[in-house]
């Protein structure tokens, strides 16, 4: 019988959000960026005609934005990322559906 996952305790949930704090910034810096690239994208006529996968790799690459333009521009993670994002719909349009 499996035995269900610890839940984080109050101290390693704040220590996690100390941690990225210092990597992407403060999070409601980062919102404001994020949300505004999203409301821009969602205010375009082609965004309704976009299939599923292709509105949320937008929305992540937004995502991943907003942290590199609030948090460290220098951390290859969050472009690598990005990288991933077009990599998924791209495949998917030319036929390898990962």
């Amino acid at each position: 019988m499996k035995t269900p996952a610890a839940k984080p305790a109050a101290a390693d949930i704040t220590s996690t959000l100390e941690e990225r704090g210092k990597r992407y910034g403060k999070f409601t810096g980062h919102a404001e960026i994020t949300q505004g690239l999203k409301d821009l994208m969602r205010c375009c006529d082609k965004w309704n005609v976009l299939a599923a996968d292709q509105k949320e790799a937008l929305e992540m690459v937004a995502h991943k934005i907003g942290r590199i333009l609030n948090g460290d521009p220098n951390y290859d993670d969050s472009w690598v990322d990005i990288a991933g994002y077009s990599k998924l719909v791209a495949d998917r349009l030319q036929g390898t559906v990962r």
